[in-house]
């Protein structure tokens, strides 16, 4: 077995690649920021310097079986050439029409530690596992040390409400008070992945709470943010900031786990790793993506077919079909998203993520009793379940509570602010705004949800309604003409068929609008 101790850093022409980080910095140990991507091809060039590296070469090593064009590669070598100061070419080299070469006298170091057994280590669980640190009173007071404990506890409540994390428990994690820690001898100790730190200085009526995420396998900081609050009921600030912590953990770890599934080979994949690799997929928004993502569910499902998780996945992709791509007809698509949802939760009733899978099967299916009831429960279990608050505000919608609609749209995107389906819970508002007769309210509103979700082509029924129906016919005629040309599917999916989350009411104002655009239907 080999024994050699594991590089550490590769040094560079004044700059040092801390490969135990994942950070470039200068030589007085300044970091300088870069993007994961750009970040590998860095040191994949370094560890290869005055080597030649064509195009496949690098999309092989960096992502995987995951296929990228060549402007990703070209961005990454445009951000590393930004970070070294290199706009001449003179240490990252371009050989037209054959690839890339870093032309530099590379130095390394190891970790005289890395080769030491690992005796004592616990092992990681299946899923991502997370410890929440005591929080650092900063403020001279032991006096306030309840709210610096009570800051870090909230947070580990919050984050065992999510199945989908492994959370060490407060006993635990609480060990470690008033030591100076090694986040990686924290992780060995405790079998976790990821380590959450923070602080909290308060000053006569204002606190300042710091919170970071540590990848505790590399020692890199994932996510950092600073809440400064004024204090006037305590407790209630306290629920605040852990929400917070909480909320913007969760999308983190996603991230960094989607990162690491990707960095694998396909085979040796677990499936929690191949559930995190379809959900990359699954993000990128296309209909090709889509089915991509679909393989890979099933994939982790055939792995472990006791994994809830890939069936919910699944259920997303058949959603996705019908709300986003129009591939199929909005009943088929709750029907089969249905049938996947239901696994998911006969495996893990207390899923909050299964049940809110099958109250939007249910919701676009039409039965809205049921959505608000998987919804109701699902929230029970988390009341951070972002997907829950557009399940609920679909079933307002229908029944005609259309600020109350508005509401739980804002909440499901203050939630979870980077979720793949937000671009169909932040169509409900032009929707609720359209049928509640408001229609510069509904203009304004889809303009907006377009713009920030510009391929999400079904909010453009209500634009070009909604134009119409305030007497702007030429806006409204040629935004129907783009809708038609640019998704025809859409277009015969949701306004020549009638979805069964629409009732025939609804439907019937939504086509008075589309044939004032001029729609001859």
């Amino acid at each position: 077995m080999d024994t050699a101790p594991t590089v550490a850093t590769l040094s560079f022409e004044g700059f040092v690649l801390d490969l135990r980080r994942g950070s470039l910095l200068t030589t007085v140990g300044e970091e300088i920021p870069l993007r994961r991507q750009s970040f590998e091809l860095l040191r994949l060039l370094a560890e290869n310097a005055g080597r030649l590296l064509d195009r496949d070469a690098i999309s092989r090593a960096i992502w995987s079986d995951v296929a990228v064009t060549d402007d990703s590669i070209t961005q990454c070598v445009r951000d590393i050439r930004r970070a070294i100061g290199d706009d001449a070419q003179q240490v990252l080299k371009t050989v037209p029409r054959r690839g890339y070469l870093l032309l530099a006298n590379v130095t390394t170091t190891r970790d005289p530690t890395s080769n030491q057994p690992a005796d004592g280590a616990v092992p990681l669980p299946d899923k991502p596992s997370i410890a929440v640190l005591a929080f650092t009173n900063m403020s001279g007071d032991p006096d306030q040390e309840y709210f610096s404990d009570g800051i870090a506890d909230d947070i580990i409540t919050e984050l065992s409400r999510s199945r989908s994390l492994f959370v060490i428990a407060r006993n635990s994690s609480f060990t470690y008070k008033g030591r100076a820690v090694d986040v990686k001898q924290v992780a060995r100790d405790l079998g976790v992945q990821y380590v959450v730190e923070g602080s909290v200085r308060r000053s006569g009526d204002r606190v300042r709470v710091s919170a970071q995420l540590i990848d505790a396998t590399t020692g890199s900081h994932i996510w950092a943010e600073r809440y400064d609050r004024e204090i006037t009921e305590i407790f209630a600030v306290q629920d605040e900031i852990a929400e917070a912590v909480a909320t913007a953990i969760h999308p983190a770890v996603s991230d960094a786990e989607q990162w690491r599934a990707l960095r694998k080979p396909p085979a040796s994949l677990s499936a929690w790793e191949t559930y995190q690799r379809g959900l990359w997929h699954l993000s990128k928004g296309t209909a090709a993506e889509n089915e991509r993502a679909r393989d890979l569910f099933r994939r982790a499902a055939e792995i472990d077919f006791g994994f809830a998780p890939a069936y919910v996945g699944l259920s997303l992709t058949y959603i996705r079909d019908g709300l986003f791509h129009g591939t199929r007809m909005i009943a088929e698509a709750a029907r089969l998203a249905e049938v996947e949802a239901r696994r998911a939760v006969t495996i893990d009733p207390n899923d909050s993520t299964a049940l809110a899978a099958l109250g939007t099967a249910y919701g676009i299916g039409g039965d809205m009793d049921a959505a608000m009831t998987a919804a109701e429960r699902a929230l029970a279990l988390n009341r951070n379940c972002a997907s829950t608050h557009w399940i609920r505000g679909a079933v307002l919608r229908y029944r005609r509570c259309y600020p109350e609609c508005r509401a739980e749209v804002a909440a499901s995107l203050r939630l979870s602010p980077r979720d793949p389906m937000n671009a169909t819970t932040a169509s409900l508002s032009p929707m609720a705004w359209y049928l509640e007769g408001k229609y510069a309210e509904a203009v304004e509103s889809a303009r907006r949800c377009l713009a920030d979700f510009p391929a999400y082509a079904a909010t453009r029924r209500f634009l070009v309604a909604a134009l119409a129906q305030s007497g702007r016919q030429e806006e409204a005629a040629a935004e129907l003409r783009d809708f038609m040309t640019v998704a025809p599917d859409v277009f015969r999916v949701m306004v020549r068929n009638r979805p069964p989350y629409m009732s025939p009411e609804d439907q019937d104002h939504l086509l008075e609008g589309i044939r004032k655009a001029g729609w001859d239907d």
